[in-house]
């Protein structure tokens, strides 16, 4: 089995957020090894964080909501747990 494969859902991530957001940053990182032997594990475990514009006036809730959008179908099917970290670029240290 090839290891060094990219994963699909994680070019898929930063494809369709890229393309909603245009981001200042964004870092999106693959956590399934942190979950081997949970009954999910295969399913995808990601964290997320992005600096973008588009979230300048929004609570955490309606910028959650925004991503879970932008990723559409990926996030019913393939995503078991996104963390998220989403921030307007005057919210970034």
């Amino acid at each position: 089995m090839d290891t060094t494969a990219p994963d699909p859902r994680l070019q898929y991530l930063q494809t369709h957020v890229q393309a909603e957001f245009r981001p200042l940053q964004l870092e999106i990182r693959d956590d399934g090894a942190r979950h081997a032997g949970h009954a999910h594990a295969g399913r995808g475990h990601y964290s997320m964080r992005i600096v973008a514009a588009a979230f300048a006036g929004k609570d955490r809730l309606q910028r959650h909501r925004m991503v879970y959008a932008a990723l559409g179908d990926l996030q019913q099917a393939d995503i078991h747990a996104l963390s998220i970290q989403a921030l307007a670029p005057d919210e970034c240290h």
